[in-house]
């Protein structure tokens, strides 16, 4: 497939020009015209960079690519061994950030869903249609220890919890990623828990005071999935040879 193409591809079922982001959305760097394998991974590290290399790719396609609102615009250092390692060898560079949270099926928050078997209710953000957070419920009510464990057991990483909320949890918002500061927003909803990837210090407190569970799960761990999916999508559905590289993180 043309690279430009394969954007218009992924520009079509993501629809970045809906959301307002913190760094550009598609081809961020140029590099081969017609591609045909394809190499998906959370974040456009180094790491990342070298295993697409090794593995002959024409494109690498991630969560986390470059060019982040407030960043050095210089390129240099870090930022230059790696845009020169996707020059040097022809390897186009896709992001997609909150478009891939937010994508009903394919997102991070969908796939996270259906992992722990959450029914999607809508967004937490009222009269926001591309809300980066979302709520929903459990079939059965689970303690927050059963709910530990189904965290835990989906993502193969202990979650943090901090018990504030009720006995039962039966409702609960959710953001992958950085989105703990949404949980405010759970909590005004009257929701049982709230999970997300980072906790902050003043996090804990909040979930104390406002009677919330709060489970942190781990940045990377809670989004492997959407990009993952958006991997399997291009190549079911355009052809594409594709495969997912888990460059491990802690975080």
């Amino acid at each position: 497939m043309n690279h430009l193409k394969l954007e218009a591809v992924l520009n079509e079922l993501l629809s970045p020009h809906l959301i307002k982001d913190y760094c550009p959305n598609g081809l961020q760097v140029e590099g081969k015209t017609e591609v045909t394998k394809v190499i998906t991974g959370v974040t456009a590290s180094q790491a990342l960079i070298d295993r697409a290399i090794e593995a002959q790719a024409d494109a690498l396609l991630v969560h986390h690519g470059y060019f982040w609102k407030g960043e050095p615009s210089e390129i240099r250092g870090m930022k230059f061994r790696r845009i020169k390692a996707l020059i040097d060898h022809g390897i186009n560079l896709y992001a997609y950030h909150l478009p891939l949270d937010v994508h009903p099926q394919l997102g991070n928050n969908a796939q996270l869903a259906k992992m722990l078997e959450i029914e999607v209710l809508g967004g937490l953000e009222a009269g926001n249609p591309q809300s980066v957070s979302v709520y929903g419920q459990f079939a059965q009510p689970l303690t927050g220890e059963e709910l530990a464990s189904r965290l835990a057991i989906a993502l193969h990483r202990e979650p943090l919890h901090i018990p504030g909320g009720p006995a039962e949890i039966k409702t609960v918002g959710w953001c992958t990623g950085g989105g703990q500061d949404f949980i405010e927003l759970a909590a005004q909803r009257g929701l049982d828990a709230f999970i997300s990837g980072e906790i902050s210090e003043r996090t804990v407190h909040t979930a104390r005071e406002l009677g919330i569970h709060y489970f942190s799960a781990g940045h990377h761990a809670t989004e492997r999935y959407g990009v993952k999916a958006l991997g399997e999508w291009l190549a079911q559905n355009h052809g594409l040879d594709v495969s997912f590289i888990d460059v491990d993180n802690p975080v």
